[in-house]
């Protein structure tokens, strides 16, 4: 079996972009995707950060306890 030169169409002729463009094209849109998470996730990681802060703040201005309160 051989091919027939004469019966291939080409991407050129189609003017198909190549899979190779339309992959760099997808891992950009992957990378800003992933970026936006990112900065989500880092966001939300600072306001978790920020309120625990402010409880250890609140647990600073107690007295520590001393031995013998332990004791009981």
């Amino acid at each position: 079996m051989s091919i027939d030169k004469n019966k291939i169409t080409t991407q050129d002729e189609l003017d198909e972009p190549a899979p190779m463009d339309q992959a760099d094209e997808r891992a950009g849109a992957e990378m800003k995707r992933l970026e936006r998470k990112a900065k989500k996730d880092v966001a939300e990681g600072l306001s978790q950060t920020g309120a625990e802060t402010e409880e250890n703040l609140e647990d600073e201005d107690k007295p520590a306890p001393s031995m013998l309160d332990r004791r009981r």
